[in-house]
């Protein structure tokens, strides 16, 4: 895809301005320095402009804060006061309210960082509005889109993008702004905004993200293709709802010329307000997708025949520092118009993504000519097919893969496993050893092992394991399990008591949705019981399960769990499997013998229950569904009655450890 450059002059010097102010440094998570939405995300692009000399071709500004009266054009008195009184609190109170609310942290600079964060974005929609600018960048947080009328979530405690909008259209109508159009390209659904001009038609809110069926963070129907405004508003609230991580340049392209191009030019706003998130971009932890800077500037440059080209940028997402950095400047440069965009993308995307862009053209198409007609054949064909491995109960919102192969699959595929071939894995004892070229010998070697697996959480329950096995789902998953590569049931089942303790942790699955999940304490304790369900598999099985339960990213060109590991572990007492050392559950316990057979099940290590308790890491009761899964597991294992077998559930979710 050509990506073109029909808004370059290079004789004209556009006015773009920048805000930034270090005040906002001040908000930062005091239980865990490395959270993700850390000061560092501006620090970063704030020097990466001024090194490039990037700063001093724009109009630099300071930070201001916002006023109640402009604030409260969005949010409801009650959050207001809320956000306002943090910084006056004290850190019980912030520790107790970042266990509250959704994904959010508080310190003593959070009040004021959030009225600069506003007040930034709505200096520079108004400097653009009036002429003085041509279009603005504001380098800010916290960011904004996940806060809603009446709550912060998502790292997020004002809705900066929406009271700007706000204000343009309810406080400076003498500007004559009457539609605005909203793009928000972070990774996930801008749901706090979305709410706010559900009804507005004098406002086009358009989201392309990581929905994942409902199971990407915010985790709920929200971001559906399906959701577009209500009443008056009915049509003009566009979500493009990615299905999977790994989508690209290509694919975001797509949708900007199928679909968001097209309904902008109908529409035909009078300003364009960008939630500008790059947490879609490569690298970033936690988005999982491969967005260039190329591609943000291509998508930029897009918008730039809208609105005179009337564009203002305000930050949201975006967690790795160089990426982010490398985006935020590639955007500015497009707005300044000094530097022609060269470059293209031979990549194609996704079948799923043209799958998503009909979705989203079939369901409006009533409310906009430009989706009346289906797109050609010969367009749609044009795709790469999606590779997934598994899905993970410790695939979280942060966790994701994705693999993008050309037509020739196989040379590709090729290429993924070759380097393999000379890979050598530690295996915790200062042992290296190579790992294998033929998945089927060590396959063939593990299949004549036999191994107790061990389980505590929802895998007590035959029919949830026997997806681990066969592959699919039950009821209260959200994603189904690929399964073993050999899908043979357990040889014998057994159930047994140990000295350990069960506990629930985390905050969202994939598999589950909201929700701790379980755990088993790596350390025994005689005061403690925990009953755990024993399916006699072979060790190759016990490998697929290891993966499945910790990631949905590895080629299983070598098993993760050996004869090495297995002759090692009765003295070690624990494996931590360190190629899945990301998962959740990548240690593995040995918890005895049984006929002769080694007992082993997965866990977390001792470091994951210090971060527990420190509540670095955030510990949760389970899902409804999820609980009622452990509780038929134990009913019909016929350990406990369903009294008995609620009572022990809950009073482990509730214990502190």
């Amino acid at each position: 895809m050509d990506s073109g450059s029909d808004s370059f002059k290079s004789s004209e010097r556009r006015r773009v301005g920048l805000i930034y102010d270090e005040r906002m440094g001040k908000h930062f998570d005091l239980t865990n320095k490395k959270h993700p939405e850390s000061p560092d995300r501006i620090h970063e692009i704030w020097n990466k402009l001024q090194d490039s000399g990037i700063a001093e071709r724009c109009t630099v500004m300071d930070g201001k804060e916002a006023k109640d009266e402009h604030i409260s054009l969005v949010h409801n008195r009650k959050h207001i006061d809320f956000i306002k009184s943090i910084s006056s609190k004290q850190e019980k109170f912030w520790k107790e309210m970042t266990k509250k609310y959704n994904s959010v942290y508080f310190n003593q600079g959070s009040s004021e960082a959030a009225y600069i964060s506003a007040g930034c974005v709505i200096e520079v929609a108004e400097k653009v509005a009036e002429g003085e600018l041509d279009s603005a960048f504001a380098i800010v947080r916290p960011p904004g889109h996940h806060a809603e009328p009446n709550q912060p979530m998502g790292f997020c405690l004002f809705n900066n993008v929406a009271i700007a909008t706000q204000y343009l259209l309810d406080k400076r109508a003498d500007l004559g702004i009457k539609k605005i159009l909203i793009v928000d390209w972070d990774v996930h659904h801008g749901n706090g905004t979305q709410k706010m001009f559900w009804k507005d038609p004098r406002v086009l809110f358009f989201s392309v993200h990581r929905h994942d069926f409902g199971t990407f963070y915010p985790c709920d129907e929200a971001g559906s293709h399906k959701m577009t405004g209500e009443g008056p508003g009915k049509g003009y609230n566009i979500n493009v709802p990615w299905e999977h991580g790994g989508c690209g340049d290509a694919d975001y392209l797509a949708v900007w010329d199928h679909v968001l191009i097209p309904v902008a030019k109908e529409f035909c706003p009078d300003i364009v307000l960008i939630s500008a998130g790059f947490d879609a971009a490569i690298g970033d932890p936690l988005g999982g997708c491969c967005v260039s800077p190329h591609g943000y500037a291509v998508m930029l440059n897009k918008l730039l025949e809208f609105a005179g080209g009337k564009i203002v940028m305000a930050l949201e997402g975006g967690y790795d520092k160089v990426s982010i950095a490398n985006s935020v400047q590639a955007c500015i440069e497009v707005l300044l118009q000094q530097k022609p965009i060269i470059g293209s993308s031979e990549a194609y995307p996704f079948e799923s993504t043209w799958r998503v862009i009909r979705a989203v053209r079939e369901k409006l198409s009533s409310f906009w000519q430009s989706f009346s007609e289906r797109l050609p054949v010969k367009v749609t064909s044009m795709s790469s097919p999606y590779i997934q491995v598994v899905s993970s109960d410790s695939e979280d919102e942060y966790n994701t893969f994705s693999n993008r192969v050309s037509q020739d699959l196989e040379k590709d595929i090729e290429n993924v496993i070759q380097p393999f071939s000379d890979l050598k894995v530690n295996d915790g004892t200062g042992t290296t050893r190579q790992a294998s070229t033929n998945p089927h010998t060590w396959r063939e070697e593990l299949a004549k092992i036999d191994i107790w697996y061990a389980t505590f959480g929802s895998n007590m329950k035959l029919s949830r394991f026997l997806c681990y096995i066969a592959g699919g789902q039950v009821e209260g998953m959200r994603k189904p399990c690929i399964g073993s590569l050999d899908k043979s049931k357990p040889k014998e089942i057994k159930w047994e008591s140990f000295p350990h303790r069960l506990f629930f942790a985390r905050e969202h699955t994939a598999t589950w949705g909201p929700g701790g999940v379980a755990f088993l304490h790596p350390e025994s304790n005689s005061d403690e019981k925990a009953y755990l369900c024993l399916y006699r598999i072979t060790l190759e099985q016990f490998n697929d399960v290891l993966l499945q339960e910790n990631t949905s990213s590895f080629d299983m060109n070598y098993p993760l769990f050996d004869m090495t590991d297995l002759q090692s572990i009765e003295e070690r007492k624990c494996v931590p499997v360190e190629a899945v050392k990301n998962g959740w559950y990548h240690n593995v316990l040995y918890l005895g013998k049984e006929n002769g057979i080694p007992i082993l099940t997965m866990t977390c290590r001792l470091s994951d229950v210090d971060n527990f308790k420190s509540g670095k890491v955030g510990m949760r009761k389970p899902s409804k569904e999820y609980a009622n899964t452990l509780i038929r597991g134990l009913v019909e294992g016929k350990q406990l009655s369903e009294e008995e077998a609620t009572t022990y559930i809950q009073e482990a979710a509730s214990r502190a450890l």
